[in-house]
């Protein structure tokens, strides 16, 4: 019994999936006759969502999450019209797959009014209201992910106050039930693309208006160089990466 995973991007139409092994696929066979079932058992006839070639291979059309799972296929042929005849089952795991969606994460550090000053939670409101019209009409969205205020010791200095925010940036393209986005005007990379340009020149801007400025510095202010940024993987709920599980296919979700 041969067990065999294939990886079907949804929406996309599946590889020829062949109900023969390599070395029989270069044999002659006499009188093959071949049989497809699905995950349930089901004897499996040609339809609008999956062709049968009359040599037993199966294409999926517009492969759905639903129509993953163990599929097997039977053939029956002689090698020789003399010869009795013989049963190949195989067995193959199919999975859909997307490519991973991914966002932005950010790490940002800010000169703070005292820790518990109701100054430094109004701040972090008002920066997020900022960061948000920023990218709105790009269809992105940013989560703060944390924000805490630390006492950080300064090289020969005393004690100043800083914020440290985390906060995402990611696409709001989504169809009905989390479902991925499969239309070609999603363009999620482009835009995302943007909005991280629009939010570090942000943060550039804020620098040379701190080093520039002739007024004194206010109480809250970006600390200049302090702006990080990760490229984060993700997958839509219900998918995951399982590189040990599916080292074929390790960054798919």
């Amino acid at each position: 019994l041969f067990s065999v995973k294939v990886y079907v991007k949804l929406n996309q139409n599946s590889p020829r999936i062949l109900c023969v092994t390599n070395r029989l696929r270069n044999s002659e066979l006499i009188d093959p006759v071949s049989q497809w079932r699905g995950p349930s058992g089901n004897i499996l006839s040609e339809n609008s969502s999956l062709k049968i070639s009359p040599t037993g291979t199966l294409i999926f059309r517009h492969f759905k999450s639903s129509q993953s799972g163990v599929y097997a296929c039977s053939l029956v042929y002689k090698l020789t019209a003399e010869q009795p005849v013989k049963n190949l089952i195989m067995k193959y795991l199919i999975y859909a797959y997307s490519d991973p969606n991914y966002y932005y994460e950010f790490t940002v550090r800010y000169h703070a009014a005292p820790c518990n000053s109701i100054y430094s939670s109004s701040f972090e409101k008002t920066l997020l209201q900022l960061l948000s019209q920023l990218v709105a009409e790009l269809s992105c969205e940013v989560t703060l992910i944390k924000s805490e205020c630390h006492h950080v010791k300064m090289q020969r200095a005393g004690l100043q106050n800083e914020i440290f925010f985390t906060f995402s940036v990611a696409s709001l393209d989504k169809e009905q039930n989390n479902r991925p986005c499969q239309q070609s005007t999603c363009d999620t990379s482009e835009r995302l693309s943007k909005a991280r340009y629009l939010i570090e020149n942000f943060f550039k801007q804020q620098a040379e208006i701190t080093r520039n400025g002739s007024e004194p510095l206010p109480e809250i202010y970006y600390i200049e160089g302090t702006l990080q940024m990760v490229w984060v993987d993700r997958c839509y709920p219900g998918y995951g990466m399982n590189p040990v599980r599916h080292p074929d296919c390790p960054d798919c979700c």
